[in-house]
Parts: structure tokens; sequence; C-alpha cells
């Protein structure tokens, strides 16, 4: 019985080491403990940026909703009041101007995964123009584009846990060997 609580308890230190080198991994390589999953953390916006001779159309898209900034590439004053219509996968959608001189735009088009060309037509008093750029939108639900993530972060935590486990019993040989 003497004999058992050297054992077990080198087990428990083995098991505890393991965990806490599950738990660096997780964080080294990016996997999302429990807490930080949690607190709601959003994903970064999509970004699309179309630009002409006169103008600059910046934007950002969050979920189904696109905000645009529009401004004029000499001064980098806001374009106010123009009508925008949004060309995405071959549908018009039009823009509706708000009070602190964006556009926005709501449709289910912005969600689909994959890259979309998307054209930005823009009349305002007599000109009008059209600004051409690509939307690369992300993963639906907000899930990673690389598969493999989940099976690398498996196999970091089994060459980790390899490693404590050839160390324990090298530690074990050599006290074996001293006494």
């Amino acid at each position: 019985m003497r004999e058992a609580a050297p054992f077990i308890r080198t087990r428990a230190r083995v098991a505890s080491a393991i965990a806490a080198t599950a738990f660096v991994a997780a964080a080294a390589f990016g996997a999302a403990p429990a807490e930080s999953a949690a607190s709601g953390e959003s994903a970064p916006p999509a970004r699309i940026e179309a630009r002409s001779a006169d103008l600059l159309a910046v934007g950002l898209v969050r979920g189904d909703r696109m905000t645009i900034h529009l401004s004029r590439v000499t001064d980098n004053a806001p374009v106010r009041d123009a009508a925008v219509t949004v060309v995405l996968r071959g549908a018009s959608h039009p823009a509706t101007a708000e009070t602190d001189g964006s556009y926005t735009l709501q449709t289910k088009d912005l969600v689909l995964p994959g890259a979309a060309a998307i054209d930005f037509e823009i009349a305002e008093a007599t000109m009008h123009e059209s600004l051409k750029g690509t939307l690369q939108a992300a993963a639906a639900d907000g899930k990673s584009a690389d598969n493999n993530s989940a099976r690398q972060f498996g196999w970091w935590v089994l060459n980790f846990a390899v490693c404590i486990g050839f160390l324990w019993l090298i530690s074990r040989r050599r006290k074996s060997a001293q006494s």
C-alpha cells in the first residue's frame, strides 16, 4: 500500500501537466477557451473597396448588412446626396442614405460564402459612375475557412501529451536506477 501512494501522486501530476499543456496549446494555436467564446467577441467585418477617378466607396459587411462610405478622391469629402445601387450576385439592391452620410444595404446575398463581384452604381446630379470591387465573404456561421484547424489542434495536444509521458517515464527510470 505504501508503494502505491507515490505512483498515484505521480499519475495525478502527469494528468494535471497534460491538462495544463492542452490549455497552453489551445491559447497558442487559436482555439478559443470557454471564457472567450462566452464573451461574445465578434469577427471583424468583411471589407470591400472600389474606386474610380473621382469617387471611393468602402463597404463594411457584418452579417447581412453592408455599410457604405462614399467619398470624393480629391478632398475625401463624403458624398451625401447620391443615389447608390449595389449590384450583387446579379441582383440590384438600392442602398438607403443614413443621417451620418453613409449608406446601408441589407440583403441575404451578403451572407453567402465565397467571393462575389460587386458594382456600386452612383448617380449624383448629372454624374453617373460605376465602381467595381470584389467581396470575399466569410464562411457561414462564422466558422473558420480552414477545416483542418481542429485536427491540427488535436495533433498538438497529442504531441505534448506524448512528450510529457516520455519525460515521466525517463524520470521514473532514473529514480529506480538510483534506488
